[in-house]
């Protein structure tokens, strides 16, 4: 990490170059709202289905712009002990009977010694407050749609203000604020009041043109004629009737895999066995396979035979 921070991007042009520097394919609109996140130092709300890059925006931002990563990935329960802060209690009980063996008995010094930053276990979000030489972090709250609508509440302090509130310390607040981005599944409805607070942004499937070039870019040793067959196939399934259609990161996985098997275009056998890498659900797998891969290959097929020859 370098010791002077990397510049914030200056135009929508050059945070769409920033992106692709990292081989991240994004269309102008997310581009643009992210230019805007930046310069306005607004949280970043990304909503989509899962493994359509959302994560990855955030882990990109951080590399780029050479500034830390620090990553909070919600769950059921979550709590301020995990998210923010708890006390290191084993050594601060150890700290008071070192005291008192050594003959302190003032409580209200032995109280602030021990609630002092030193027994002070920081977690993601109370370290995203903290400034390094390199800028200020990247905080990636994760899945925000699988925590409790309390936690909810609880951020909307840090958001507007950037902010703890620790009651054996005060308010701790962060000089500069981090960079935030927010990810969520929609497996639920986020409250209006962490949206206000954000800019928002859909992260929906990409186009065929640009998911050709997400393969290229990451899956670079696939062969030519295997991504845009792969790619055209993928696109027509999303079309389907599934549980759980293929994200982008589906689609890696499978062009890869699809590679290690040394494919050169689709082959109605390989695909109904590698169906696993690329649907996750077997009610979605059993639809597929067999003469509905084979149907798909052929549209799939006569699909590019046109776009070709047109």
């Amino acid at each position: 990490m370098s010791s002077k921070p990397t510049a914030i991007p200056t135009s929508i042009d050059e945070t769409q170059a920033l992106l692709q520097r990292a081989h991240y394919v994004s269309d102008r609109s997310l581009a643009t709202v992210l230019f805007l996140a930046l310069r306005l130092g607004r949280p970043l709300f990304l909503e989509g289905e899962a493994g359509v890059g959302k994560t990855e925006i955030a882990k990109v931002l951080a590399a780029t712009l050479d500034r830390k990563l620090i990553r909070l990935q919600c769950y059921e329960g979550l709590d301020i002990a995990t998210a923010v802060y708890e006390w290191n209690y084993p050594a601060q009980m150890m700290a008071i009977r070192l005291s008192e063996a050594a003959g302190e008995h003032d409580k209200a010094r032995i109280e602030h010694d021990v609630f002092s930053e030193r027994y002070l276990i920081k977690r993601p979000l109370l370290q995203a407050m903290e400034p390094t030489v390199a800028g200020a972090p990247v905080l990636l709250i994760d899945e925000i749609d699988r925590a409790d609508e309390a936690f909810e509440a609880f951020l909307l302090e840090i958001l507007s203000d950037f902010q703890v509130t620790i009651p054996e310390l005060g308010v701790i607040k962060a000089p500069e604020p981090p960079i935030v981005v927010i990810t969520s599944n929609r497996t639920r409805e986020i409250h209006d009041a962490l949206k206000r607070r954000c800019l928002y942004h859909w992260v929906g499937y990409p186009d065929t043109a640009r998911e050709m070039a997400i393969v290229r870019a990451k899956a670079p040793r696939a062969p030519e004629r295997l991504t845009l067959e792969l790619v055209a196939f993928v696109q027509r399934l999303r079309k389907l009737d599934l549980f759980k259609s293929p994200g982008v990161a589906e689609t890696l996985d499978w062009a890869s895999a699809l590679t290690e098997l040394d494919a050169v275009a689709l082959d109605p056998a390989q695909v109904s066995d590698t169906l696993g890498v690329l649907l996750k659900y077997q009610d979605d797998i059993a639809k597929i396979e067999g003469a509905t891969a084979q149907t798909l290959i052929d549209e799939t097929r006569a699909e590019l035979r046109r776009s070709e020859l047109g």
